[in-house]
């Protein structure tokens, strides 16, 4: 009889793709090797390999895994039956409050997803489209004049520009946070600059609390 996984299997898992992708962020896919992936988790490289066939397999984890969980969020919003507005304000807030947890996946996908292979990279291009595609139709259902011009794609390549790179200089740390920032993003967005309300003044909550998502990916 096949033996069962371990209880902690998953957790283990998780583990290890969180130094991984901290490491990929930090120096790149090609410059990071197995040894330094088990130092940074505390385990030899015969333990990494129980979980992970090789360095390639833990790319693959790290930003398909990312992807799904986006997909997720998305998926978790519409669900909800929420107007054009509040449904976009929302899908805004709950993406910048993800990175905040995945700023090393982010960043692995962003400048790694080129050394996948070319079925693992278009399944996970093919996901991040899908997300793309959702944040355009909502777009378009508060601007139909936009869609006309075929600037709906377009728009949300521009918020996907702001929410996409403030891993680059937002610090969970800092004086803002990616919760805080959240609402900001999105009053910029649909309101343009005289929208956005200083964080901590009342009335300006997120719109809701994270959607919590069954998935789990382990990036």
């Amino acid at each position: 009889m096949a033996r069962g996984r371990s209880s902690g299997y998953e957790d283990q898992r998780s583990l290890i793709l969180g130094h991984a992708a901290a490491l990929f962020a930090r120096r790149g896919y090609p410059g990071t090797s197995m040894n330094e992936v088990a130092q940074a988790c505390g385990l030899s490289k015969p333990t990494i390999y129980h979980y992970f066939d090789d360095k390639y397999a833990l790319l693959v984890d790290i930003t398909d895994g990312h992807m799904t969980r986006l997909q997720d969020l998305v998926d978790a919003v519409l669900r909800l039956g929420l107007a054009p507005e509040p449904r976009l304000r929302m899908l805004i807030e709950q993406f910048v409050q993800e990175y905040a947890h995945a700023r090393h996946a982010h960043r692995v996908l962003t400048e790694d997803v080129r050394f996948l292979q070319a079925g693992d990279r278009e399944r996970v291009l093919g996901k991040e489209r899908a997300v793309v595609e959702a944040f355009a139709q909502a777009v378009s259902q508060l601007r139909p004049d936009a869609d006309g011009a075929g600037l709906s794609k377009a728009l949300a390549m521009l918020l996907f520009g702001m929410m996409n790179w403030m891993f680059t200089w937002l610090r969970p740390d800092g004086t803002l946070d990616h919760q805080a920032m959240a609402p900001v993003v999105a009053d910029l967005f649909l309101g343009g600059l005289g929208a956005v309300q200083p964080p901590g003044k009342p009335g300006h909550e997120t719109a809701g609390k994270k959607v919590v998502t069954t998935v789990n990916c382990g990036a």
